[in-house]
């Protein structure tokens, strides 16, 4: 977005540079006004080109410049435009991965055809040089290129376009000399006019039909209307002595003249009803805008990571399916308002499922501060992040003994916006309260601060104060902001995936540490029935790319599940991959067919199968709540079916329980456990199956038994460190007991706030989960009271997420 705003302010500066020349220039100056064709340009929206401003100025470039173009086109609009525009010219497209790309070149420089190369990478190959420079020369009479060691006829008629899928691409100057470099990103005003002509074809389908086809009439009437110009100029020139003498040049005058009126009428008529859709259109304005308020949300998070990469086209779908899935309403402001609703938190469910635990606030932040830019300070907004500029302070700390210098350093800098650093010295006091509290997020400030200051620089004051705890208060104003839904990621759910995918759409699993899918993906292969030889699995590594193209091969024809693990392995393969799956279509996959593929995250996997994929990730959820919901919805009812007995329910929701507060305490550094240990749901699955097993066989549960499997062996067998192993099996004695079972309330905390519930369903667990245990946001300090007094003390290291979700909203923006 930034490159895109200093394009824009190129031409202004471009204005007045030639007013300070005294260059005389037009106030209203454009790039597409001075050098465009309006019937051109008309026809190239047609085809595709946005109607913005800029994307006209690029479509203008492209048409004049000398170089050929290579166009940065990350979401695709310049290729549709370029394929649309120059298919009746019999366009041919190829790629570098392409085994006749070279032939394909040759054939249209020789006949004069265009051609498209696209998904180039920062690199482009050697041999293409002389064709961008256009060195010819004269062989026979003929013009003609050198390309390798091949000489070639050039025709005139040839055309040249390059385009790549890459966000941000850095090519070397030499690079950027030799061609026409052009940045075809979207702009919100351009995709704004999309997804308002999508949702209005699909609430008011007979308008769009309507405003489509006096386009198209408008388009022809303009380009009459210019062929009639011509032939007047034609007529004139062509004329000898008297014009006024010359009957045959007279009739054509007349005639001219009587279909120019009559075009010019019907174009009138054509622009009156123009106006008219368009004002019923504009009814539909604020779900577009807010739309692509989404979509330019989503668009920077490759900039966190590089497996973050979402297009277009994958937006657009999701888009329409809300459209058609959001609750209906005669009243257009409440269709509208259902609508917003239902595509803002179906995008945030399908986006946070490929999003890593550690990045799924940020991105529900990134969401509300897009949405409410306009009631939000941008210096303010800014300061947030990062504190202000770090200029020498003047003013001495009223009280370092607990007041750091950083803190009041940036409260200083606060001052001359919205704050006042005298209150602090005069009431030090008041202030330390929030500082020494274990939950400073929840404590309101000093009066006249609690009710003179917003929401944004409450945060603000925190940052300064507390920047441990901003996480916490970042979750909250989200919460007050959109709803509690939206700091609430929904829970792992391959099913979902599973049923976005098809056979032409590749499943990815990003991996991060101690997360292994593949249990999760045998169980649910199991499940669907696609098991022995019609799932088939291989870790890629050297020489494993034949044998991978092969398994794919076959799995297309025969409708198998294929799984390639570990593709950052395989760099250099990936290039094959990419090319294996553009071919997939719906006439060479079977229905069947599904590839899964599993990759930590690299900036070599390639972009377009990330775009159009299903990407998931599969880490621990942060939190008790997200936790157990988890747990309970990964295994499901069977484990209810099996065992009817109390004892099974209560002590399910035991070993669950532990499970989550195992997990929990990892965030919390060493002082959570001495070594990081990477416990899984694979330790959790066998615990539960154990645990079954032993009370279908027992008349009374051997509680001995069970802790030592599941402490000693499941977890423990992860364990090295002795203090860590003491730790675990006392944990787990608060769940493994008879008291769990025989007493109906048994706390897990001394506040009594955490207990396993009475007997019931499994619908019944899930609810009490839902309710009880989502009453408060972060971490629950009664279940880690010596963590949570570290943190009293300001310690700041142990709260990573904290310290790092303010330099990455930074690096988004």
């Amino acid at each position: 977005m930034l490159f895109l705003k200093r394009q824009l302010n190129k031409e202004f500066f471009f204005f007045f540079f030639l007013q300070d020349k005294n260059i005389p220039c037009s106030d209203n100056f454009s790039l597409s006004k001075t050098l465009g064709d309006p019937i051109k340009i008309r026809a190239w929206n047609i085809a595709g080109l946005p109607t913005d401003n800029f994307s006209v100025d690029n479509g203008v470039i492209v048409d004049n410049s000398r170089r050929w173009p290579l166009m940065i086109d990350p979401q695709g609009q310049a290729n549709k435009w370029i394929k649309n525009s120059q298919k009746e010219n019999q366009l041919s497209v190829i790629k570098f991965t392409d085994t006749d790309y070279m032939r394909t070149l040759e054939n249209c420089i020789q006949f004069g055809t265009p051609l498209l190369l696209e998904n180039v990478g920062e690199e482009l190959d050697p041999s293409l040089e002389p064709l961008l420079l256009r060195q010819t020369f004269k062989q026979g009479g003929m013009d003609c290129i050198r390309l390798g060691e091949t000489v070639i006829e050039y025709s005139s008629d040839f055309k040249f376009f390059i385009t790549t899928k890459l966000r941000n691409p850095h090519y070397m100057p030499e690079l950027a000399t030799k061609v026409s470099l052009l940045n075809f990103m979207i702009t919100p005003e351009g995709l704004e006019d999309q997804l308002l002509g999508i949702v209005v074809a699909k609430e008011r389908p007979e308008l769009e039909e309507e405003r489509n086809a006096l386009i198209l009439q408008s388009a022809a009437n303009k380009k009459q209307l210019k062929e009639i110009e011509k032939k007047i100029l034609e007529t004139l020139q062509s004329s000898e002595g008297n014009i006024l003498e010359d009957e045959s040049a007279i009739m054509v005058l007349d005639s001219a003249k009587i279909m120019s009126n009559e075009i010019t009428k019907k174009q009138q008529v054509a622009e009156k009803t123009e106006i008219k859709i368009a004002e019923s259109r504009e009814g539909y304005r604020p779900i577009a805008k807010h739309s692509s308020v989404l979509f330019f949300s989503i668009a920077d998070l490759a900039n966190i990571d590089p497996m973050y990469q979402y297009s277009l086209s994958w937006f657009v779908n999701l888009y329409i399916n809300s459209i058609h899935d959001s609750n209906k309403s005669k009243i257009l402001e409440k269709r509208l308002r259902y609508l917003n609703d239902h595509f803002t938190y179906n995008l945030y469910c399908n986006v946070c499922r490929s999003l890593f635990e550690k990045d799924k606030l940020l991105f529900s932040f990134l969401l509300c501060c897009n949405l409410l830019m306009k009631e939000i300070e941008l210096q303010e907004f800014m300061f947030l992040l990062t504190g202000g500029v770090g200029l020498k302070n003047k003013y001495k700390n009223p009280d370092p003994s607990w007041l750091q210098d950083k803190s009041w350093d940036e409260l200083c800098r606060a001052n001359n916006a919205f704050f006042s650093r005298s209150h602090i010295s005069e009431n030090a006091s008041e202030w330390r309260k929030i500082y020494d509290s274990k939950e400073p997020h929840n404590v309101p400030l000093p009066k006249p601060w609690d009710k003179t200051l917003n929401e944004l620089q409450k945060m603000i004051i925190l940052r300064c104060l507390r920047s441990d705890k901003i996480s916490p208060a970042i979750a909250i104003f989200v919460t007050d902001k959109l709803g509690k839904k939206f700091v609430e990621p929904p829970p792992f759910d391959l099913t979902k995936s599973y049923l976005d995918s098809n056979s032409t759409i590749p499943l990815i699993f990003v991996l991060s540490p101690g997360a292994d899918p593949m249990s999760s993906l045998l169980k649910f292969a199991n499940d669907k029935h696609m098991v022995g030889n019609k799932f088939q699995a291989i870790s890629l590594g050297q020489g494993q790319g034949p044998i991978a193209t092969k398994m794919i091969r076959e799995g297309m024809e025969e409708g198998t599940w294929v799984c390639l693990q570990n593709c950052h392995l395989a760099v250099s393969w990936m290039p094959m991959l990419e090319k294996i799956c553009e071919e997939f279509n719906s006439d060479t996959c079977h229905p069947f067919f599904r590839l899964w593929l599993t990759s930590y995250p690299s900036p070599k996997f390639p972009v377009t199968i990330l775009q159009n994929g299903v990407k998931m990730t599969n880490e621990s959820p942060t939190g008790l709540r997200l936790n157990l919901l988890q747990s309970y919805l990964s295994d499901p009812l069977i484990l209810f079916v099996v065992v009817f007995l109390k004892t099974w329910e209560k002590l399910l929701f035991g070993v669950c329980f532990f499970h989550a507060l195992v997990q929990e305490r990892k965030k919390f550094g060493p002082l959570g456990w001495n070594i990081p240990y990477g416990f899984n749901e694979s330790d959790l699955r066998i615990s539960m199956r154990q645990l079954q097993l032993f009370i279908n066989e027992y008349d009374h549960v051997p509680f001995e038994a069970i802790s030592y499997l599941t402490g000693e062996c499941n977890y423990g067998g992860r364990v090295t460190d002795d203090w860590d192993r003491r730790l675990l099996m006392t944990m787990l004695d608060d769940f493994y007991n008879p008291d769990i079972v025989e007493n109906p309330r048994f706390t897990f905390s001394p506040s009594g706030n955490y207990y396993a519930p009475p007997k019931g369903t499994y619908e019944d667990y899930i609810e009490f989960i839902k309710l009880e245990f989502g009453r408060t946001l972060g971490i629950a300090p009664l279940l880690f009271p010596c963590i949570a007094s570290a943190q009293s003390l300001g310690e700041e290291s142990y709260n990573t997420e904290s310290q790092m979700l303010l330099p990455a909203v930074l690096g988004v923006f």
